[in-house]
Parts: C-alpha cells; structure tokens; sequence
C-alpha cells in the first residue's frame, strides 16, 4: 500500500517514513503543501497523511482541493492543534480522520488501518486467488506446504497482481505504484522483485504462477 505523507517537521516526517516503511507501506514524503498537491494529481496513492500548517499551501487547502476534482482518497489530518473548530474544519473539508500532535505511532497506525479499510477493495482481511493467501495484517504469503513473510515491496508487488488478477499490469505501474513516479530506482527493481516473489510462491507449492508478458508487463495466472 503506497501513502503520501507531507509534513514539514523533518525530523518528525523522518521518524513516521521509518515507522510506516517497517510496517510495510510505501511512503512518499513531501515538505509542503505544493509539492503534496503535485504528487496527489500525479501519482498513485493509497492514501495520504496531510499535516495542517505547512509552507506554500497549508493541509486543508490541499484536502479541498483534490476533493474538488472528485479525488476519493483516504486523507488523515495531522495538526498541532487540538480546538474543535480546527476538527470541525478539517473534517467539512473531506478528510477521513484527524490526528492532533503529539501521538503515538500505534495510534498513526490504526488510523491507517481504519480509513484504508473503508475501501471496498480492502474489507477483506485475507486476499486469495487459486491456491494462494495473502494476509495484509501480517504481510504473510499461504499456500500448500506452508506460510512465510514477504519483505515490503514483494508484498506491495503481489497485492497489486491480487488486485488485478488475470490483467497484465505494465512493469512502469509497479515502478510509479510502488517505488514512486519520481523514484531514482531503474525498472529492473521490478524484474528483481517478482524473480524473489516467483522463487517463495514456488517453496510454497502454489500453482498459481506470475507471468511476463514481453516487454509489456506481469499478470498472475492460475493453469487451467
């Protein structure tokens, strides 16, 4: 699962990346509100953590903006203030929920799991296809001889083939979905990626396998 995160305390934004990053999200951190909004209209985003009072454009005028263009996305607010008015503001402006400064990294974390579960695609705690199990509450990968975890962009790469079993998902959404639109990472990442995937789906016994299409992309295939 892939979120925004924009919060201009840098050292804060430092320790919640690490936070969501070992809990197995992709995060994209930006440092004010400008940039928030660029990478919202431009990139693919699960959700997005959006604090109050940032340079250039503060977090609610982010939020009212992308809900202008009709963008659904689950935003959770974060402020250092605690007033009604602040929440009130905040959720008529279309956030998902409001977080007030200081918390605990537990409670970032529910908040997460809450409005990401909102989605109707993500109400279910298991994912299956054909033989296959994948639980997003633990990262976990099921299949006949057994259960392992899966490290954090494994999981994001299956979830993707999950979401859209039997489709050919280009190897640039995985790219821009998973490492980012503006990520440094060459697409090979990709191909490395589903190699280490391919390897731990067949320790498992599954006989679902992922399949390339040349110089197109990768789809997830039970045989007939």
């Amino acid at each position: 699962m892939r979120l925004l995160l924009a919060e201009d305390e840098r050292t804060l934004s430092d320790a919640l990346v690490a936070i969501l990053t070992h809990n197995s999200y992709s995060v994209d951190a930006v440092y004010d509100g400008q940039a928030a909004l660029d990478y919202l209209e431009h990139g693919e985003y699960d959700g997005a953590i959006l604090d109050i009072m940032m340079p250039k454009l503060d977090g609610l005028h982010v939020l009212r903006a992308i809900r202008a263009k009709g963008c659904s996305l689950p935003v959770i607010l974060l402020t250092a203030k605690s007033e009604v008015d602040d929440r009130v503001a905040g959720l008529d402006g279309g956030a998902d929920d409001y977080l007030s400064k200081p918390f605990s990294s537990k409670e970032l974390l529910a908040r997460i799991r809450s409005m990401t579960r909102r989605q109707p695609e993500l109400r279910d705690t298991v994912l299956r296809f054909g033989d296959l199990e994948l639980r997003p509450a633990d990262c976990s990968l099921s299949g006949p001889k057994g259960t392992l975890r899966l490290a954090n962009k494994e999981y994001q790469v299956l979830e993707l083939l999950l979401g859209n079993s039997g489709q050919t998902i280009p190897t640039e959404r995985f790219l821009e979905k998973i490492w980012g639109y503006d990520s440094e990472s060459e697409i090979n990442v990709v191909w490395v990626t589903i190699s280490a995937l391919r390897k731990k789906i067949a320790a498992l016994g599954v006989r679902v396998q992922i399949k390339a299409a040349r110089g197109v992309g990768y789809s997830l295939e039970e045989p007939a």
